[in-house]
């Protein structure tokens, strides 16, 4: 049987950390940043862990 191919565009998206949990960036930092507060923009910075409703369809994406 041939191996899975990787979502090309979730692990784009997505990192996985060494313990093996899921995290993303958050939306709303590429544009109109100006209008932003500097703490709206701090608060988005960063990465936060994938919602658990959505684990296992994005650890299907990534074949894992």
């Amino acid at each position: 049987m041939p191996k899975n191919k990787t979502h090309s565009g979730i692990s784009k998206r997505v990192k996985v950390t060494g313990s093996g949990k899921l995290r993303r960036q958050q939306a709303g930092l590429r544009h109109r940043l100006e209008v932003k507060s500097s703490k709206e923009t701090r608060d988005l910075s960063g990465t936060v862990p994938i919602a658990k409703a959505d684990v296992k369809r994005v650890k299907k994406l990534l074949g894992r």
